[in-house]
């Protein structure tokens, strides 16, 4: 049976869980974020979905745990003898009393120097302005011309044009060949975007397919950056997937997730811009048709509110007739009073029987009875002249004397009375009225000033 010595009562004895989990806290408290550089061996994935390996290099190794919320973000493929940049937590696997770091991110070794550069590069511009939203030109709502700086051989421009044509056929395409990746790419894309800018495109689209930050870097060096920010049409930059950012992204005036996204972002959709366009003429063409029919109730009510000169002649013989007519009577009845007291009057001087009074009676009768016509001859006289003076007037309002001495009138089709060339147009219809009819004709030449 094998005796344990006991413990002596003056030291601090702890279990060997104790020990490893303030091991543990310790190592945490010390190393809170690291970033390791090393080979991957060692690789499992059980079925939960976690990562274990052990991270080397030529003289130590290290185990490294990264679960399932946090290795479905990584964009590589994990095996064994890939150099890699992992960033973690220290830690102590309190069960084993193993030390492992606790991944939360992992890189290819690779990506590592041009993410700190990426980095740089995006606060460098960041501080200039070069992201400003101030700095970002609109994109026009129906642009006629796009220049496209991309890889004849891409699938990136396909799907650019597939999109384009069946949205937007309208669109003149100017493609600007580039490379867009490996060693010639800076130069070409420099070349290209400043040919592209020069064409004066109302849009300008940097474009190309997905790939690895390597592959993309041409599109993360400062002088691509610059030179898109210098391009003074609109700039649209579609630079891989969704999840993949570049430098042009945060430059140009628009950033698409995708090249086909882009297209769609650029062009409207040429059945939609049809019905708006179907839409508004539809509208234009009802409010034409009641702004017309109000028009034409107008003018008809104006030409209620002006009488015709025979009209106008017609009411004043009536009015003449009416006159003649009242005079007549006036006279008649003054003429049946007079006999009437003529009649009386002779019967008084009858009565009173001496024979020169009967004369002088009939004397004063016959000078009044003068008196009376020769009033009533001017009183007509006067009237009839009246009579004559309203109708010269009248027929000095009229044209229709004008007309008879060989003049016309001429009116547009719209009955608008014309006396002005201003009002007639080469290629007019107009009707002209002579004294004894009218006809059409066509205003074949206009000459403003000519005199007879």
């Amino acid at each position: 049976m094998t005796q344990f010595a006991q413990p002596r009562r003056d030291k601090q004895v702890l279990s060997v869980t104790d020990l490893n989990r303030q091991a543990r806290i310790t190592i945490e408290e010390q190393f809170h974020q690291v970033w390791v550089l090393g080979e991957l061996s060692n690789f499992a994935k059980p079925r939960s979905g976690h990562w274990y390996f052990t991270l080397k290099d030529d003289r130590a190794q290290v185990r490294c745990a990264m679960f399932t919320n946090r290795n479905r973000s990584v964009q590589l493929q994990p095996a064994d003898g890939h150099l890699v940049i992992v960033r973690g937590r220290v830690s102590l696997y309190e069960g084993r009393g193993d030390f492992q770091i606790i991944v939360d991110h992992m890189e290819a070794a690779g990506e590592g120097a041009l993410r700190q550069a990426f980095d740089r590069l995006k606060v460098k511009l960041s501080d200039e302005g070069l992201f400003d939203p101030e700095r970002k030109h609109p994109l026009p709502t129906f642009p006629t011309h796009c220049a496209v700086v991309s890889s004849l051989t891409g699938a990136a421009l396909k799907d650019v044009l597939a999109v384009w044509q069946r949205r937007f056929p309208s669109l003149r395409v100017t493609v600007i060949p580039s490379a867009v990746q490996g060693e010639a790419a800076e130069g070409q894309l420099l070349e290209a975007i400043s040919a592209a800018d020069a064409l004066h495109p109302d849009v300008l689209l940097l474009t190309r397919g997905g790939g690895s930050l390597e592959d993309l870097w041409p599109f993360n060096l400062e002088s691509v950056a610059r030179a898109l920010a210098r391009c003074k049409a609109p700039t649209v930059s579609a630079i891989g997937h969704e999840i993949d950012t570049t430098i042009c992204d945060y430059v140009a005036d628009l950033r698409a997730p995708t090249p086909s996204v882009a297209a769609e972002l650029i062009t409207p959709n040429r059945d939609e811009v049809i019905a708006t366009v179907m839409h508004h003429h539809a509208n234009l063409r009802r409010s034409w048709r009641q702004l017309l029919a109000h028009l034409r109730l107008h003018v008809t009510n104006l030409k209620l509110q002006v009488a015709s000169p025979r009209h106008i002649l017609e009411q004043a013989a009536q009015t003449t007739d009416d006159v003649a007519q009242r005079m007549r009577l006036s006279m008649a009845h003054k003429i049946q009073l007079l006999v009437s007291q003529t009649n009386h009057f002779s019967q008084q001087l009858s009565n009173l029987g001496p024979q020169a009074q009967m004369a002088k009676a009939s004397d004063r009768v016959a000078h009044q009875d003068e008196k009376l016509r020769s009033a009533m001859r001017r009183a007509l006289h006067q009237h009839q002249e009246t009579l004559r003076v309203t109708a010269r007037m009248l027929e000095n309002l009229s044209p229709l004397p004008t007309i008879a001495r060989g003049y016309a009138i001429s009116m547009s089709s719209s009955r608008t009375v014309l006396t002005s060339t201003s009002q007639v147009t080469t290629g007019q219809d107009i009707v002209t009225y002579l004294r004894d009819g009218a006809f059409n004709s066509t205003v074949t030449k206009v000459k403003p000033g000519e005199k007879l």
